[in-house]
């Protein structure tokens, strides 16, 4: 049984808090989790992390695109596909539907070049995740609750501090994939308090898995 999930949505949306209360719950009743995240969660990876989000270089978009790439097929080769090989859960923060909402949508790669697509999938090296969670929050909200959080010293990266309209591009992205992939992406309306967030992921566990 494929068992990757991952967590996907703008950032400020709670999706990372979501996926440890996630695992919590999953490891209560018994299961083994393991808790990946996108980029940055292998040895060359936190090199490539470094790289796309410090500020000292800024890649043009191909790069950033490239970068993002190679650093998923380190992550499925290293982390998820040997996790996934001893029948564990693996809950991941970001995946590919960051990358088609980032950098192909956002960063405008996608128009006009369908074979990105495919780029997209070697990528994965044959590991799509069996359930996405996209936590549905609006541009403004997310803002605000990424200004107390920079308030509180939180440093923010690269792509944090992109002008609004880039994340209002990355919104309207994710909405376009949940309605053409709605199968495989579940909405989760992330307006709500950090247990009532809470209760939806578990329902949708719960229903997905039982």
């Amino acid at each position: 049984m494929n068992r990757l999930i991952t967590f996907e949505g703008v950032d400020g949306c709670g999706k990372s808090t979501q996926l440890k209360l996630a695992a919590a719950w999953l490891q209560a009743r018994g299961e083994k989790v393991v808790t990946t995240f996108e980029p940055g969660d292998t040895a060359l990876g936190k090199e490539i992390r470094r790289l796309l989000l410090a500020g000292e270089f800024v890649p043009v978009a191909e790069a950033e695109l490239l970068l993002f790439l190679a650093d998923r097929a380190q992550h499925v080769r290293e982390v998820i596909q040997p996790a996934l090989d001893t029948g564990a859960w693996v809950l991941c923060d970001r995946y590919s539907d960051s990358t088609l909402a980032y950098q192909l949508a956002a960063r405008k790669l996608g128009e006009g070049a369908s074979n990105l697509n495919e780029m997209l999938r070697f990528a994965e090296c044959g590991v799509s995740p069996a359930l996405t969670l996209w936590f549905d929050l609006p541009v403004a909200i997310a803002a605000r609750r990424m200004k107390k959080r920079a308030e509180a010293g939180e440093k923010s990266t690269r792509l944090d501090d992109e002008a609004i309209s880039f994340h209002e591009r990355v919104a309207a992205a994710f909405s376009d994939q949940f309605d053409a992939d709605e199968g495989r992406m579940v909405r989760i309306d992330a307006s709500r308090d950090i247990s009532g967030v809470q209760a939806q992921v578990e329902a949708v566990l719960q229903a997905s898995y039982s």
